[in-house]
């Protein structure tokens, strides 16, 4: 059996808000047809006044015009309560009139000789005024300005709704704002659209204003005349009364409705309430207070101008333009304490969470609990020396290595320091405290009594002697390393050859970022097209393994862009790139111009030419050495490169092109410091000087 849907059943309002309002229309529409005592018109009169003012203090102090969404029908409703006791208050003039002025009730007598004076000249002319001011200058600009605002809102709705689409697509918003967004742009263009209607009708409800008292007048005086036997004087004095009271009481609450809704349409994009966009605005130029307290004190000595008025407000003016930039000034200091104390509580607090737990310092020195003691009075000067130590990775390497932490930890030994990278102990030492260290180098050794030693970051033989025989080692000749020297030194060590792990994805974004928009463009196209950003940084890595130096980036993306869109592997583009980056390489590597080089050795160079396997199109896809090959040239490379290494000579190894990388993969794991070139990464200009060969 088919089931038949449920009927949908709106819901009751409990409060009975939805009655009450029903009856008060009912009631606005019965005023319009049945007579009314002259109370219940003042009640009406009264009350239209006191909802033209709740009504102007809202438009007042909403932040922005679409939360006042409702207005438009605000606005007709109250424009109908005034027509409503504007027939009213007629039925009751023509009718009781004759009686005298307090026949309309108090509330019309009482504005008619407040404004009138005694005279209904008087009170005609204030009320054609009001009638002027509220026709022709309020309700002729709110309405044009709702009409402009309605054309360019709805003009307005495709572009942001695809802008809307847009941010959606991109992930800036999620389903739910875009959502809230769609609606806010309903219900916005809806607004503009119902109030460049409803303000028809404030233009509507002066004209009927100024029809009713006219007819009032006229109706009164005929109705007096011929009915109730009055004098013409008489009739003309009592109806003009009336009717122009009725009309002022009328032309007040229409008066502020009208302010109200220009006021509301006016406001435009301006944030905040009324007074603060207003406010704000006209106080946040506090010279323009000065030039205007300038003028004022002028007018004020102007022979036949009244002096105190214009220097009252002068001297006003002039406060405000010296207290504005001081309080501004204090409103700022509070708001950067508040955010440096909100930011310093956040800090904590994510400091004990467990979210903080899970952060590693990307570089991290711990000292232990006597070393940290011994240097604490150089904390300063380490913590100088680390951030020169990073201006100068980054002019080297050009990126910029991570923050440093320096903190003691009481679970290593008091006397030892260790070097962390990504949370990971990679390097650490002991720090012998009290004394200095000389580096020999396997020579000559001071007469003073000391310990031999391994200096930590390059691992040379050393003497550790008292820091009391430091001046009797510059005698001899010597150069004492302190504690904290010792300690940077392998610290930076450490850095380079960590120099691939510290590179990240972020840091590969923002040194694009800062390059020419030639040069992003160029990247762009990389990325997109041949390799991803993730690609381009594991060129960058392999580059900087072997510390050569991405501060060219824009050669090293002219070089990928070459051999990109013909070849994968990584490798392959990065030996690409070494031969193109040439003369950066030989030149950092040089002398005084002379770059000292060991060859290979043709032998050698034979042996790993055999072990490239190749595919059929020529293309190197293994490499296969025999492994007792493998072990006899890594005991002649080590005893060649030692001989060189302990006269404290650089030199650089220099094999065949297509074998590069595989003896430098060899020869890292024995002298990790050691570069390795191939022929054709040897620039042109560059002295060459060969010390000898591995063979």
């Amino acid at each position: 059996m088919a089931q038949v849907p449920a009927l949908s059943i709106p819901k009751v309002n409990p409060s009975g808000r939805d009655v009450a309002f029903a009856i008060g229309i009912v009631t606005i529409l019965t005023i319009l047809f049945l007579p009314i005592p002259t109370f219940l018109i003042d009640m009406g009169l009264a009350f239209s006044i006191a909802f033209s003012v709740l009504i102007l203090m809202v438009a007042l102090w909403i932040q922005r015009p679409l939360d006042f969404s409702s207005f438009p029908t605000i606005l007709l409703i109250a424009t109908m309560i005034r027509l409503a006791l504007n027939i009213a208050t007629t039925r009751v003039i023509l009718s009781h009139g004759h009686q005298g002025h307090d026949a309309a009730g108090g509330v019309i007598a009482g504005f008619a000789s407040l404004v009138m004076s005694g005279d209904f000249v008087i009170g005609l002319i204030v009320f054609l005024i009001l009638i002027t001011v509220n026709f022709i200058v309020i309700t002729k600009g709110a309405t044009r300005i709702a009409e402009v605002g309605a054309r360019f809102t709805l003009d307005a709705i495709p572009g942001k709704q695809m802008s809307i689409d847009a941010d959606l697509s991109a992930g800036l918003i999620d389903e739910k704002q875009a959502q809230h967004r769609r609606r806010e742009l309903e219900d916005e263009s809806s607004f503009f659209g119902s109030m460049d209607g409803a303000s028809k009708f404030v233009r509507g409800d002066a004209i009927a204003g100024l029809l009713i008292t006219a007819i009032n007048i006229f109706g009164g005086i005929i109705i007096g005349y011929f009915r109730h036997g009055m004098q013409i004087g008489e009739a003309a004095d009592v109806f003009v009364k009336l009717s122009v009271g009725d009309g002022v009481v009328s032309q007040i609450p229409a008066l502020i409705v009208s302010l109200a809704a220009g006021l509301l349409v006016s406001r435009g994009s301006a944030p905040g309430s009324t007074d603060q966009a207003v406010v704000n605005q006209l106080s946040g130029y506090p010279r323009a207070l000065m030039v205007a307290a300038g003028l004022m004190a002028l007018l004020a000595v102007m022979p036949g101008l009244p002096f105190f008025p214009f220097m009252v407000l002068g001297g006003v003016m002039a406060f405000g333009g010296w207290i504005i930039p001081r309080r501004q000034e204090e409103e700022n200091r509070l708001k950067r304490e508040q955010e440096a104390k909100t930011a310093m509580e956040t800090k904590e607090a994510d400091k004990d969470s467990v979210k903080a737990a899970l952060k590693t310092a990307e570089i991290e020195l711990l000292l232990g609990k006597q070393v940290s003691t011994r240097l604490l009075g150089a904390h300063q000067e380490l913590a100088f020396r680390v951030g020169k130590m990073r201006k100068k990775f980054a002019t080297q390497y050009g990126f910029v290595v991570p923050e440093i932490k320096v903190s003691d930890d009481i679970s290593i030994p008091d006397k030892s320091y260790h070097i962390r990278i990504h949370g990971t102990t990679v390097a650490s030492s002991l720090v012998r405290v009290g004394e200095v260290l000389v580096v020999t180098g396997g020579g000559r050794k001071p007469s003073v009594p000391g310990d031999d030693i391994r200096e930590p970051a390059f691992g040379m033989p050393a003497v550790s002697v008292l820091e009391t025989f430091a001046d009797d080692l510059r005698r001899e000749g010597f150069h004492p390393i302190d504690n904290v020297s010792v300690v940077l030194t392998h610290l930076s060590e450490v850095i380079r050859n960590n120099l691939p792990q510290l590179l990240s994805y972020k840091d590969v974004k923002i040194l694009i970022e800062r390059l020419d928009p030639e040069y992003r463009k160029l990247a762009d196209e990389i990325c997109s097209s041949h390799m991803s950003y993730s690609g381009l940084q594991a060129v960058l890595k392999l580059l900087l393994a072997e510390r050569v130096s991405i501060r060219n980036l824009h050669l090293i993306l002219e070089a990928v862009a070459e051999l990109a869109p013909h070849v994968r592997k990584t490798e392959q583009i990065v030996e690409h790139v070494r031969i193109r980056m040439a003369q950066q390489l030989c030149g950092d590597l040089a002398e005084n111009g002379v770059l000292r080089v060991l060859r290979l050795g043709n032998r050698w160079d034979m042996v790993f030419h055999q072990a490239l396997k190749r595919d059929a199109k020529g293309e190197v896809v293994e490499f296969d050495i025999d492994p007792r090959q493998l072990e006899e040239f890594s005991e002649q490379a080590t005893k060649v490169i030692r001989e060189f290494l302990d006269r404290g000579t650089p030199f650089v190894l220099v094999t065949s092109p297509e074998s590069r990388s595989y003896v430098r993969m060899i020869i890292e794991r024995l002298f990790a410091t050691l570069p390795v070139l191939s022929h054709v990464e040897l620039a042109k200009g560059i002295e060459i000087k060969i010390l000898g060969s591995i063979s």
